[in-house]
């Protein structure tokens, strides 16, 4: 005899235990973090050719590492900072008929372009040393030109501004102001195969007005047949002002 239920209840169909969904808003952006380049790796290739390794940040070359081009054939090696060329490095070139690379800058760099203090090799063996901005020579520094003339002194955007001194190859020399890449302003010009001296005031590289002496004739290789006399002038400055002052009233 079977046993009955006892009292009133209820009974229900046995129902599946449901496990409620848990909703992450982040979970894709996490996945997109995780997705980027980050930290060191190991080289990466793109489609054309060139190839990269060092550190990322960001999905961007950021810290130390090593880029070469496969065309035009160059790689640089330093610091980068978010995707650009950022801080010290050196860039070289490929020579194609030695397949070797050669170095044509060593320096500071910011924002992708030559900035600070670097030096600079030229194809014909021409040498720069000193400062940039913006991939154009600005600021103090020395140029070595493949004629055996140096000039050092001020840069501005690539040409002699403000305060120089130039050797040339013939023993000659100018000490003074420049403009734009002339002399302006003022400033000495040795003739050494003269001995002569000539100090005065220069406009768009002209001499304009100033004193001429000999004072190293003696030891000039080919001097002038007879010394330059001295002026006997009661101000001789009162002249050379006056004179100076008709140029820098134009200007």
């Amino acid at each position: 005899m079977s046993q009955g239920l006892s009292g009133s209840q209820i009974v229900s169909p046995a129902m599946p235990y449901m496990k409620p969904l848990k909703t992450n808003p982040q979970s894709s952006t996490l996945k997109d973090v995780k997705s980027q380049k980050c930290g060191l790796r190991h080289t990466v290739f793109s489609v054309s050719g060139n190839e990269y390794t060092g550190e990322w940040q960001h999905d961007k070359k950021h810290g130390k590492g090593t880029q070469v081009w496969k065309k035009p054939g160059a790689i640089y090696n330093g610091d980068w900072k978010f995707g650009k060329r950022d801080g010290y490095g050196t860039y070289s070139v490929l020579i194609p008929e030695s397949e070797e690379y050669s170095r044509k800058y060593s320096g500071g760099w910011k924002n992708g372009k030559k900035h600070g203090y670097g030096t600079y090799f030229y194809n014909n063996s021409e040498i720069y040393e000193g400062e940039w901005s913006e991939d154009l020579r600005s600021g103090w520094g020395r140029m070595y030109f493949q004629n055996g003339d140096i000039y050092e002194g001020e840069w501005l955007r690539d040409k002699h501004h403000g305060q120089g001194l130039i050797r040339f190859s013939n023993g000659n020399w100018y000490e003074g102001t420049w403009r734009n890449g002339k002399k302006s302003g003022n400033g000495r010009f040795y003739y050494s195969d003269k001995g002569m001296l000539y100090e005065g005031f220069w406009v768009d590289g002209i001499a304009k007005c100033g004193t001429l002496s000999d004072p190293e004739r003696d030891k000039a290789p080919t001097p002038a047949k007879y010394p330059i006399p001295k002026l006997h002038l009661t101000d001789m400055e009162l002249v050379l002002n006056e004179a100076k002052s008709s140029y820098t009233d134009q200007s």
